[in-house]
């Protein structure tokens, strides 16, 4: 069952994706001067990074008009929300990245697995109703 909070959950993803992801394309050294890391020498692999992310916010946009139908766009942007911060750990105990710069982690990855994960199950429910009828 399509809830409202997915619906509004998915938009402000889609927008906060595409903002970042533009953030990113056209300033893509800002995030690690904010948070002292050392800027990269190919600054373009950092912006098709934003482009991804921006791409995403598209897909959760077009998500959100039926969060049940259209979960495998949910669960890919989930993985990515997963994967992201066991990346961004690794970096840390490598001493790549300052701690400072997981700020990025926190707004772009974590405060979006419980709504992403709960629109997941509420799918994953739904579908096995219709497969039980």
């Amino acid at each position: 069952m399509k809830k409202k909070w997915m619906k509004y959950t998915l938009i402000a993803a889609g927008l906060y994706n595409i903002l970042w992801g533009s953030w990113v394309i056209f300033f893509p050294t800002m995030a690690f001067e904010l948070s002292g890391a050392k800027i990269p020498t190919y600054p373009q692999i950092w912006q098709c990074v934003g482009m991804i992310v921006a791409v995403y916010g598209l897909g959760y946009i077009i998500a959100a008009a039926n969060p049940i139908r259209h979960w495998p766009i949910i669960l890919v942007g989930f993985l990515g929300k997963i994967f992201g911060p066991i990346g961004f750990v690794q970096s840390i105990m490598q001493d790549v990245f300052p701690l400072k710069f997981g700020w990025n982690i926190i707004f772009n990855d974590i405060i979006w697995w419980v709504p992403f994960g709960l629109i997941l199950l509420e799918a994953w429910k739904s579908n096995k109703r219709v497969r039980s009828l």
